[in-house]
């Protein structure tokens, strides 16, 4: 640099320095003084005055250090080859297995390639991915938790060969553990459990039972598993650590759960999910990444729709994130804007993976431009910086005025190019970084191909970077009941319905999976407290129709097969219940389960009716004067199945349970399917009516079982046969009068 240019940068410098210093003077009168150091908390938080950030960070060494004599702690698990893959584990995706884009209904088949290959589009692709099974299903019937794994398509052979398929990509996979479920059938055959033994317990202590460890050990084994995640769990049954270390190394624990610092030896990941986690405005330290850097973390906040807050403190702290769209059936798609910042921070976290790993972090290093922070990793010569913009502004110029290394060079890792700083005293680093975004400085005196490549993609790809923090909603589009030739008579077994036009209102529990719509838009009805139920009122003008006074029965649908000869395509759980193709001996009055959409669709053609539509099912059961049961206002006991016979009833056994209509059987018995079918393109899902005989206990996200009143809907996700056939889940048709 020539002496003008030394001159240029001295007076250059002398300026943001006086700026800077200025600012933070304006900043510690305008900033409370106090500042309580709070290290028991899941996310250290940060003081806001930058004059207390070196005692911060002395504090933070300080108490890491105590901690770890405290505990005495040992890393054997994470100097362990077998676990190294949960540090480079940065990008996790959580799968709902139904979702259609995961699986093609059409061809039977799972699209896992163009799943991952949108993953690397949209996200910057996964490192893991978490299949999840059951909720917000299990609990219709009594299939538990690993039955939904074994009757996902394909079984156990077909689950295997997708996790195989998953890992050849370098994609680990993740089975789901919901300890909560304890109230449906067990897997060493002993009864379930009535809710009463861990209703009081802590949330850590519902765990399991002997035989969910011995489950999950088989399973993980069946299916060479790379990692269990822990639902509502903050660490695993004590027995489950020795139990898979003997099935084989490797297999990593995560937890949803905040995870205490006594299970970080053992336990190579966990959630930091909730705005506890990213809620200050100076982003703070996650207690578990300091303490143990090669311990994962994934920052999620499910039901936000920006998702920069959880970006900054995965950058700021160097740990993953959590991509989930799909909530349970509810879409919560991401911006643009978010997937740009996440496909940057995760091609660089892989390629410096032992800077994020590595012991010499300095958090909350000073910058030169307000609202902006930045943390310091260092390894072997290099260092590189992460920052953040926390203003809803871009901010461009310099930004860090660093100590100048011997022969480094300096580098725009998000940019992906070289930069040429001025020197003088000390070296500034200038680039621009975009409202709510992400920075990152490299100085390093190595270059190699490697590198090189690297930074052309991050060239690449920043050009092709969004601002549009706009999140992409779904439109549910429901399937249109099909058409059936008018009957000019009334077909026997049915009971005429007269014309009406009325306001017919539902009610639907709150739950995850949301309701009618697909994407949880911010003008549309959404609860998910379990407690409350959401109203949905519509208009409707009934013609006249017949419905059937029963379910359709064992024998009923018996005789559809004899003249049909239906077989459905995927016969997996059809009619599981009867033995040689014949109803069992004594229930061929009783209503006909283990029927999917499809298969009720069939018998309803063959005899040439159609399932009832939500408000035609609900107008035969309640009539036109607004009545919660078919009977009146109140439930009598008496009046249906009401969950005491444990199992179903004859479609005929409560006469005194009729409608207005004179229809039977309407709750309690048999959920009955209704022609409610919808889709968003990512969630098929139907509403299904009554209640059946069986209910769960013991937890809150089962789906409420028992008799229903007649204005109660429940949504149902769908995904194939095999799942979608239920023990407790029958049908009645209409039919069309002329």
């Amino acid at each position: 640099m020539t002496p003008i240019g030394n001159r240029r940068a001295f007076l250059k410098n002398t300026i943001l320095s006086f700026v800077t210093a200025t600012f933070r003077s304006r900043l510690l009168r305008a900033l409370e003084t106090d500042f309580v150091f709070e290290p028991e908390r899941d996310l250290i938080p940060a003081p806001q005055n930058p004059e207390r950030w070196v005692t911060y960070r002395t504090e933070l060494i300080q108490n890491r250090q105590q901690n770890r004599e405290r505990l005495n702690y040992k890393d054997d698990y994470y100097r362990n080859p077998a676990y190294h893959w949960s540090a480079r584990n940065y990008n996790c995706c959580f799968v709902m297995m139904c979702d259609d884009t995961f699986y093609d209904r059409k061809s039977g088949h799972y699209t896992l390639d163009a799943y991952l290959d949108r993953g690397e589009r949209d996200f910057g692709g996964y490192d893991s991915i978490v299949l999840w099974h059951a909720y917000p299903r299990i609990g219709v019937d009594n299939r538990n938790q690993f039955d939904f794994y074994r009757d996902i398509p394909g079984g156990i052979q077909g689950l295997r060969r997708l996790v195989e398929d998953a890992q050849k990509r370098g994609v680990r996979v993740f089975l789901d553990y919901n300890p909560w479920d304890m109230g449906t059938r067990r897997e060493n055959g002993s009864a379930a459990s009535d809710g009463s033994d861990i209703a009081t317990l802590p949330v850590a202590q519902k765990v399991y039972s002997r035989g969910d460890v011995r489950a999950l050990e088989a399973m993980v084994k069946a299916l060479n598993a790379d990692g269990i995640f822990l639902d509502t769990m903050p660490w695993a049954p004590p027995e489950l650590r020795p139990s898979l270390d003997a099935v084989r190394p490797g297999i990593v624990f995560e937890g949803e759960v905040a995870l205490p610092l006594e299970h970080v030896v053992d336990h190579h990941g966990s959630w930091a999910q909730g705005r506890t986690f990213f809620a200050s405005k100076v982003p703070g330290v996650l207690r578990n990444k300091w303490f143990e850097r090669r311990h994962m973390m994934h920052l999620v906040d499910r039901w936000n729709f920006d998702h920069s807050a959880e970006l900054h403190t995965a950058w700021m702290n160097g740990t993953g994130m959590m991509v989930w769209e799909n909530v349970f059936g509810t879409w919560m798609g991401w911006s643009p804007r978010d997937q740009s910042l996440l496909k940057s921070m995760v091609r660089i976290q892989r390629h410096f993976v032992e800077l994020f790993t590595g012991e010499k972090w300095t958090p909350l290093v000073p910058t030169l431009q307000p609202g902006v922070y930045a943390s310091l990793w260092e390894s072997n010569g290099q260092r590189l910086w992460t920052l953040v913009n926390q203003n809803q502004e871009p901010v461009k110029g310099d930004l860090l005025a660093i100590e100048p290394g011997m022969g480094q060079h300096y580098f725009d890792l998000v940019a992906g190019r070289r930069i040429h700083p001025e020197t003088l005293g000390k070296t500034t680093l200038a680039c621009e970084i975009l409202p709510r975004g992400i920075g990152c400085f490299l100085a390093s005196t190595s270059i190699d191909s490697k590198f090189a490549e690297f930074l052309k993609r991050q060239a690449e790809a920043r050009g092709a970077a969004s601002a549009d923090k706009t999140s992409p909603l779904t439109e549910t589009v429901l399937v249109p009941a099909p058409k059936a030739p008018a009957k000019s008579s009334l077909p026997n077994g049915m009971v005429e319905i007269p014309a009406a036009t009325l306001d017919v209102t539902f009610e639907i529990q709150g739950r995850e999976c949301g309701f009618y719509e697909g994407s949880r838009a911010k003008d549309k009805t959404f609860n998910i407290n379990r407690d409350q139920t959401v109203k949905f009122t519509r208009h409707v003008v009934f013609p006249r129709f017949a419905v059937d006074v029963t379910p359709v029965t064992n024998e009923e649908y018996l005789a559809f097969l004899s003249s049909s000869k239906y077989a459905p395509r995927h016969s997996e759980s059809f009619l599981k219940h009867w033995t040689v193709g014949r109803p069992p001996v004594g229930k061929e009055r009783h209503p006909v389960v283990y029927v999917d959409l499809e298969d009720a669709r069939a018998y309803a053609r063959w005899a040439g009716k159609r399932l009832p539509t939500e408000e035609e099912w609900q107008y035969a059961a309640q009539g036109s004067d607004g009545r919660k049961w078919p009977w009146g206002a109140d439930f009598e006991a008496g009046r249906c199945n009401d969950v005491q016979s444990g199992g179903t009833t004859a479609v005929d056994a409560f006469p005194t349970g009729r409608s207005p209509f004179g229809c039977l059987d309407l709750c309690g018995n048999v959920w009955q399917w209704t022609e409610s079918e919808r889709s968003d393109g990512r969630t098929r899902f139907a509403m299904i009516r009554g209640g059946g005989w069986f209910n769960a206990k013991g937890s809150l996200w089962y789906v409420s079982g028992g008799p229903k009143p007649v204005n109660y809907s429940a949504k149902m996700l769908l995904m194939w046969p095999g799942l979608d056939r239920c023990a407790t889940v029958g049908f009645r048709c209409v039919a069309e009068l002329s």
